[in-house]
């Protein structure tokens, strides 16, 4: 298949919606062959239909990455199936809820952190090495304006949110040199699924969902950062609605 990522592999979590699914279309669309990792199996398995019908068939691997024996055995699977660590991982997978501190539970708190910020360390953890044995490879980390501004009711997703970009941080200090690049994309308001428990257009001071930015604009930004010419690192993407 053609396409500026021809002969590339690319695993994608949170694939079966939202920004996570146009990620996956998008990469798939460059021509690469994408591994599709979420919790849900039929809306991989629909994803991949799609994705088939305009190109190479992708490799579904449904995984909670809350769990980390489950995250192990997508690694190897996906190495096995790409003849080897896959050259570009996105974290997508991430969860979403609004409440007071005093109001959140400490269970919910701490499962928002997992999804969010323990989930993308142990897909890092299970890739990351073996794109450094290489000397090739890109880390695509989907942030959020969470992960620098603040916001009431965000207690339990900002403090994921910053987690995760100090792990990014981190992660790109570790990684300058050895030819491996890692990518923050951190996006203003999105318009998917998440909102839909919350309605955002009944709540003053929210943007309203048609202002939002569709998950395709956030597909784009990552597109450019795996795109882009080997000697550069898009280090950070930050994207508003206009």
């Amino acid at each position: 298949m053609s396409g500026a990522l021809a002969g590339r592999s690319a695993v994608v979590t949170g694939a079966s919606r939202g920004i996570g699914r146009a990620v996956a279309q998008s990469l798939a669309a460059a021509g690469a062959r994408v591994a599709l990792v979420a919790r849900s199996e039929a809306r991989l398995a629909v994803l991949a239909d799609e994705l088939a019908r305009h190109g190479e068939a992708p490799l579904v691997l449904p995984c909670d990455v809350h769990d980390a024996v489950q995250v192990r055995a997508t690694a190897e699977r996906a190495a096995a199936a790409f003849g080897g660590v896959p050259d570009v991982l996105v974290n997508a997978a991430g969860v979403f809820a609004l409440a007071p501190i005093d109001a959140t539970d400490p269970d919910d708190f701490a499962r928002a952190v997992d999804a969010n910020l323990v989930g993308p360390f142990r897909m890092l953890h299970a890739f990351v090495g073996g794109m450094r044995a290489r000397g090739t490879g890109h880390v695509v980390t989907i942030g959020s304006i969470a992960d620098h501004a603040t916001f009431p009711e965000n207690g339990a997703y900002a403090a994921s949110k910053f987690g995760l970009r100090g792990l990014h941080e981190v992660l790109r200090a570790e990684l300058r040199g050895t030819g491996v690049r890692a990518t923050l994309v951190s996006p203003g308001p999105v318009d998917t699924a998440l909102w839909d428990a919350i309605d955002p257009d009944a709540r003053p001071g929210f943007t309203p969902r048609a202002k939002m930015l569709r998950a395709a604009d956030v597909a784009d930004a990552v597109l450019y950062a795996v795109t882009a010419p080997p000697n550069v690192n898009v280090d950070l993407v930050r994207l508003t609605p206009t």
